[in-house]
């Protein structure tokens, strides 16, 4: 399952399948993956956010980030939403606990081709990528943990959600300890 929250304009729920990708297209392929992928865009699957209210109100605050962000700068329109959200209730814990982890969050989000054109130049420079390789371990560690802190989701739900298995967290986790 993939809770979708991007901007393009996307159904309440739909199913991805990874033959679709595939350049030759097979009526039967030998390697099938369906990921049901729901938006969780404000506005959007109402009777899902109604029954998780963590989940709504992280939707109400991505909503209210994009609003503040068509006026004023996104660094700006983070700290408007963030104070906005604590007055008015939404997700008041998380943001008091992590309101630079939200901050930064955001500002990447926006600035999604800035980062990924970085990236491509950082991943000319090989001396670098043990380093990459040690940064993906520790975010995929946080990424976890974050996940069955803030969703109230075991190891395994975590690791499901991120598509790996137990093992491969523990190794991981292990290796940079």
């Amino acid at each position: 399952m993939v809770l979708y929250n991007g901007t393009e304009d996307q159904p309440e729920y739909q199913i991805l399948k990874l033959s679709d990708s595939y350049e030759k297209k097979q009526e039967n392929p030998e390697l099938e993956l369906t990921v049901l992928v729901y938006n969780i865009n404000w506005g959007h699957n109402k009777e899902l956010l109604e029954s998780c209210q963590l989940l709504k109100e992280y939707a109400q605050f991505v909503n209210q980030v994009r609003g503040f962000a068509r006026k004023a700068p996104i660094e700006a329109a983070v700290e408007k939403a963030i104070n906005y959200c604590i007055e008015h209730n939404i997700l008041v814990d998380f943001l008091y606990k992590n309101r630079m982890e939200a901050v930064e969050m955001c500002i990447f989000e926006f600035d999604e081709e800035k980062f990924l054109k970085s990236e491509r130049e950082w991943s000319y420079n090989s001396g670098r990528e043990k380093g990459r390789e040690e940064g993906r371990k520790e975010n995929l560690i946080k990424n976890i943990e974050t996940l069955m802190q803030n969703l109230s989701i075991n190891l395994q739900e975590a690791c499901d959600a991120l598509g790996i298995s137990i093992d491969e967290y523990e190794n991981v986790k292990e290796n940079i300890s």
